[in-house]
């Protein structure tokens, strides 16, 4: 137990932090464990595979309905029926980029080729009829979302995900996603759920139900509310729902089918735009210590909150004020906060539901065990290559950090475009 004398003293440097207005990253992490690490990539690498490992180890091996515990909100039933389907899809969705990079020699590469072959049996496990762990992509709404993620996952991984799976593999992953088509897409969101999975059908060559691939981009582009957000339906929410689902889906949706006609070209141009000004929004959120506003409903997703801005660093278009190594930071650390809290994985590695650690009531009555592997998505910028910038780079103060600490930046503005 410390001493007054120490709490006093640690009481008068947090005061005097304050008045000087400067606090690094490294002062304002909660335990000595947390602080930045001079090479990140090891440590996301290390925290994907901690994520994936009881997910595809299982499932490659059909004994996930076996084993995955599904914890659910208290009082919530029937989240079994449809919680091993979201671990999957939620996953690889966030892990594709790192699992499409070519194999190489280093223990990275190793792994990442041990993980992409767990992957390739998961697949064949979640969707052969024979399978004991054969997943549900028909009962209820939920199948929808969680097919598709899977979809999304798999236009992340054209190679490794898809392209390495045999014919009849990849045949049953089709019949799969075609099955969700009769689940009608609500008037939010999950509009670009359907276009997702049907933007992928189109991609492999099995044919495309035009009207609910469109659907979702032609609504998305009628709820925009300005300044690089979308609502959530008609109406703006307070939430990480384009993080989340939003901006990521909308945008690759867009590069496959951007450039069928002139309007759809202009609007990929405009969502472009947009997702690089979410991503700087995203960016300022991001305290020194990793934590940033909860706000709205599933923050149980955790990092995967913050998914629109690794999402411009893996592609190279995040705004001009915001570096690849400030974002390295920025996610590192909010990564860090999230995951590296006791509590967050039971004994045996499952995650369990929280923001900070183990706080089931933070679940609603939609989130359950396989739910909360969402925060995957934070991890995209792992399909960069180990040499390239956001790794390499040099640690940079994040926009939070720099203001705080007396910088004379330019002040933040909306993007003008057109509301």
């Amino acid at each position: 137990m410390p001493s007054r004398r120490a709490f006093l003293k640690t009481s008068a440097a947090s005061l005097l932090a304050g008045t000087t207005g400067c606090i690094s990253q490294t002062e304002a992490m909660s335990s000595p464990a947390n602080t930045a690490p001079a090479d990140p990539r090891p440590l996301w690498s290390a925290l994907a595979t901690r994520l994936a490992d009881p997910v595809l180890t299982a499932l490659a091996a059909r004994r996930l309905k076996d084993t995955m515990p599904v914890e659910s909100a208290s009082g919530v039933e029937g989240r079994a029926a449809v919680s091993h389907l979201e671990a999957l899809g939620r996953l690889l969705a966030g892990l594709a980029p790192w699992l499409e990079l070519p194999a190489d020699a280093s223990p990275e590469g190793a792994e990442r080729a041990r993980l992409a072959a767990l992957a390739r049996l998961a697949l064949d496990a979640a969707t052969d009829p024979a399978s004991p762990d054969f997943l549900n992509f028909t009962q209820g709404g939920q199948p929808l979302v969680d097919a598709a993620f899977l979809a999304q996952a798999l236009l992340r991984a054209p190679k490794s995900l898809w392209g390495s799976l045999d014919a009849r593999v990849q045949a049953n992953v089709i019949t799969a996603l075609k099955s969700t088509r009769p689940i009608p897409a609500g008037e939010n969101n999950w509009k670009l759920f359907a276009t997702t999975v049907e933007v992928f059908l189109h991609r492999a060559g099995a044919g495309r139900d035009n009207v609910r691939l469109f659907e979702g981009i032609d609504k998305h582009a009628a709820w925009y509310v300005g300044d690089g957000t979308y609502g959530d339906g008609p109406a703006f929410h307070w939430d990480y729902y384009n993080a989340f689902v939003i901006q990521p889906m909308l945008i690759e949706a867009l590069d496959i089918v951007g450039q069928e006609t002139p309007e759809l070209a202009a609007f990929q141009e405009q969502a472009g735009r947009r997702l690089t000004r979410y991503a700087a929004i995203q960016e300022r959120l991001i305290a020194p210590d990793g934590s940033y506003p909860v706000l709205g409903r599933s923050i149980a997703y955790r990092c995967g909150a913050f998914q629109g801005l690794a999402l411009a660093a893996l592609r190279g278009t995040l705004p001009p004020e915001v570096t690849p190594a400030q974002s390295r930071v920025a996610l590192t650390s909010v990564i860090r906060r999230t995951l590296e809290t006791p509590g967050t994985f039971d004994e045996k590695g499952w995650l369990r539901i929280g923001l900070a650690g183990h706080q089931p009531a933070l679940g609603e009555r939609y989130i359950s065990t396989g739910s909360l592997y969402l925060c995957s998505f934070a991890f995209l910028p792992l399909g960069l290559p180990a040499t390239d910038p956001f790794w390499i780079a040099p640690a940079e103060k994040t926009t939070w950090e720099k203001i705080w600490c007396g910088e004379n930046l330019l002040a933040d503005h909306a993007l003008a475009d057109g509301h």
